[in-house]
């Protein structure tokens, strides 16, 4: 990767096979690229194919949902406020759920001294059916891409 490239990118490949490129510096700006994106990148490459075809260009297709874009990536929406730095409604994709709801991601430093990065259930302390933690691994794309609700 150069200098001049986001940390954080996604490639998406069209059904005629063009890749769609969109890189971010957080995970937060990706998932509200994405968001606020996805229509307008899909309607481009349409006619772009379109167009290489040589036949009539398609008339544009509604812009998807914030739900639609997190199902075709495979993901959720977590939250959908409005307090994500004037984005509008872009929904937080990513993240995960348990029986109690959306977990909190936290980060922090464990008593033997190692960085960790988990979602932990939502139910209160102590209650007996409290799920597992869920920790991301160093080296994977969800340790790289995690955005912590919490830092301790």
């Amino acid at each position: 990767m150069s200098h001049s490239e986001a940390p954080i990118s996604i490639t998406i490949k069209s059904p005629a096979g063009s890749l769609i490129t969109v890189r971010a510096e957080s995970g937060e700006q990706l998932d509200a690229l994405v968001a606020e994106a996805y229509g307008a990148i899909s309607s481009a490459v349409t006619e772009l194919e379109t167009n290489i075809r040589g036949t009539a260009s398609a008339p544009a297709s509604a812009p998807l949902s914030p739900a639609q874009v997190a199902t075709s990536l495979g993901a959720s929406i977590v939250n959908n406020d409005d307090s994500n730095g004037g984005w509008g409604s872009a929904p937080s994709i990513g993240g995960k759920n348990c029986a109690h709801g959306k977990m909190t991601a936290i980060q922090g430093t464990g008593k033997d001294g190692k960085l960790y990065r988990g979602y932990f259930c939502a139910a209160p302390k102590g209650a007996l059916d409290k799920c597992k933690n869920q920790y991301a691994r160093i080296g994977t794309p969800e340790w790289n891409t995690f955005v912590p609700d919490q830092v301790k």
